[in-house]
């Protein structure tokens, strides 16, 4: 669990930084989960039909698909993230993707932006999870780090004045590790781009073969 210092960074009420296993420390990006952020259109252009929005904070990425008319769930372990989710006016619910989830097998999109192909800190294990979300056909639409980048997974946890938070796992990859981890997953990546200084694909689920 990510703890209380995420839900106080969301609330404004704590100025928090992510803490690496070897004690270095980047920014926690809370102002840009809670607004629209140059790249977005691009992710939000390749989510077709129903969506799964898989670590969706304060929901803004949901908020704007249903503004689209694209039916979207927001789902989050934080409960502050799944209130202000729903206080911008998102479906969503306090859940983990490896929970019991509604509309499993039959999702046409399941989103993981702003690095949540992390979550767990098992890249695999969550592209394999996200793909039996999905309808035959459906895709992963994935946000990654920069091509060329180290792929890793450790323990981190979050930080701030009043001191840290628990330690919890998480994972980076590269955009161009995506291919080898989708074949892994049986998926297979139909599109890649960057936009904005942000690298994304989108790794779609084989049709199920003919009986």
């Amino acid at each position: 669990m990510i703890g209380e210092l995420y839900e106080q960074a969301l609330a404004g009420t704590a100025v928090a930084e992510i803490e690496h296993a070897d004690g270095t420390a980047t920014p926690l990006p809370v102002q840009r989960w809670l607004h629209a952020t140059p790249g977005d259109e691009s992710v939000l252009d390749r989510c077709a039909g129903p969506t799964l929005d898989v670590g969706a904070g304060p929901g803004r990425l949901t908020v704007a698909l249903a503004e689209r008319g694209v039916p979207a769930l927001a789902i989050d372990i934080t409960p502050q993230a799944v209130k202000l989710a729903r206080s911008s006016g998102a479906l969503a619910l306090q859940r983990d993707v490896f929970d019991r989830l509604p509309g499993t097998g039959r999702w046409s999109t399941v989103l993981l932006a702003d690095g949540n192909i992390g979550i767990g800190g098992d890249p695999a294990a969550l592209l394999r999870r996200a793909r039996a979300l999905l309808r035959p056909e459906g895709s992963v639409v994935a946000e990654a780090g920069p091509p060329g980048s180290r792929s890793w997974s450790e323990q981190v946890r979050l930080r701030a004045a009043a001191g840290p938070g628990p330690w919890f796992p998480w994972a980076w990859i590269g955009a161009d590790q995506l291919v080898t981890l989708a074949a892994a997953t049986d998926l297979r990546v139909t599109e890649s781009w960057s936009d904005s200084g942000r690298w994304f694909a989108v790794l779609s689920r084989p049709a199920d073969p003919e009986p």
